[in-house]
């Protein structure tokens, strides 16, 4: 039997409040090819299907729309769990009708699917937190584990400052769970786990919303399932290998969702096994539809520069220029119109470092606004900031000499 293993989708997420959709649709469509290609019996997407519980009506057509053709109207399972992200009724409201299809979603921890007969595959069992299907006359057997959030796992958090305790807590609870879903693995059959967790060691970047409260929602390695063949994870956003021991695996989101990410290949992973639990384990990389750059520059000139040398390609972009004087707004609007999709152009201006002692009585307070600004800033105010604040000044003392 031959699965794919994708997350943390987004879909609907922006960035810094620039649509990625297009993007989105790209990827979706590379993806329906590849699993196409590559005669995939089953495709696992491990949560975080939506950037937010209420996700914009674009982004939820592109995802029923991609499900649809990725089940092929039953000839290929799709089963697909809730991140931390996603609003589990809402995913999971659409279900009667994806399960027409052989599209299986579950939204909460300990949900449940139907028994049912499609044209490549069977449900054969469908329980609380597991499904047994048989795929190309192979018995499958998953555990699901929906990302469990405190609430939904009926357990309180300990109110004490013992970081370690809560996390232990929360550990063990969801390895309870495991150990009580890993009973229905059978020795002849494939042994999966799909869940959304953060495992201790797993390595994040800026552009995922917290799953830990100090500390208090990270999962021991020793509290997944030790029994199954192969876990599939959702939550980080970096491909990565969870355990040495054991084959846990986050596939990673598709796109770059922040310029922390621009340095991580994306992709997924495409597994064959069977019921010996011969195991094969494959990257699959997906294309970059458009990179995040950071250019860091000396001077407007060279940020110009970079502005020309990249106006044709489709990228989003970083500006970090290093500057004597404040970037004008001309500079500016002419960076913008040379490149589009400029995200930040952040100026970078050294401090003079200021260690005298200064005797405010000695001096105006137009010198000292100006030494204050220059010092903030790193550059004199221009003639008529300081012609401003003179004026403002006047006034000041205009009105406390009619007032005595």
């Amino acid at each position: 039997m031959r699965f794919i293993h994708t997350s943390d989708w987004h879909l609907g997420k922006s960035l810094e409040g620039h649509s990625r959709l297009e993007e989105q649709t790209k990827f979706c469509e590379e993806f329906i090819q590849i699993v196409d290609d590559n005669n995939i019996d089953m495709v696992i997407i491990a949560g975080d299907i939506y950037d937010t519980s209420n996700p914009p009506a674009q982004a939820e057509k592109l995802f029923y729309k991609t499900i649809s053709r990725l089940s092929d109207n039953g000839k290929r399972c799709v089963l697909i769990i809730s991140g931390n992200h996603d609003n589990p009724e809402r995913l999971q409201a659409s279900s009667p009708l994806a399960h027409e299809q052989g599209i299986i979603i579950l939204g909460n921890p300990l949900s449940k699917t139907e028994v049912s007969k499609y044209k490549n595959f069977e449900i054969l069992e469908a329980k609380e937190g597991c499904i047994k299907l048989n795929i190309n006359n192979e018995k499958v057997v998953v555990i699901t584990l929906p990302y469990p959030s405190e609430k939904r796992l009926n357990e309180v958090i300990l109110q004490n400052d013992e970081d370690k305790e809560r996390q232990i807590t929360y550990s063990q609870r969801v390895g309870e769970l495991f150990k009580e879903l890993e009973e229905n693995f059978e020795d002849d059959s494939i042994n999966l786990a799909v869940s959304h967790l953060f495992v201790v060691g797993g390595e994040e970047t800026e552009s995922e919303r917290p799953i830990q409260l100090g500390g208090s929602l990270l999962v021991e390695k020793k509290d997944l399932p030790q029994k199954a063949d192969y876990i599939a994870l959702g939550h980080l956003h970096k491909m990565q290998k969870s355990s040495q021991r054991l084959n846990a695996y986050y596939s990673g989101s598709p796109i770059q969702y922040s310029k922390d990410e621009r340095s991580y290949t994306k992709g997924c992973y495409i597994v064959d096994i069977n019921k010996y639990k011969e195991i094969t384990i494959e990257k699959k990389y997906f294309k970059n539809y458009k990179p995040i750059e950071v250019f860091k520059c000396n001077g407007i000139e060279e940020a110009l520069e970079v502005c020309e040398k990249n106006k044709d390609r489709d990228i989003w972009s970083y500006f970090e220029i290093k500057t004597d004087e404040v970037i004008s707004q001309s500079n500016i609007k002419k960076m913008k119109d040379t490149l589009k999709d400029i995200i930040e152009i952040k100026p970078i201006i050294a401090s003079k470092e200021c260690n005298e002692e200064i005797d405010v009585k000695e001096k105006s307070m137009g010198e000292l606004f100006k030494e204050f600004y220059e010092f903030s800033r790193g550059v004199e105010p221009k003639g008529e900031l300081m012609d401003l604040f003179l004026d403002i000044i006047n006034e000041e003392g205009e009105v406390k000499d009619e007032t005595y």
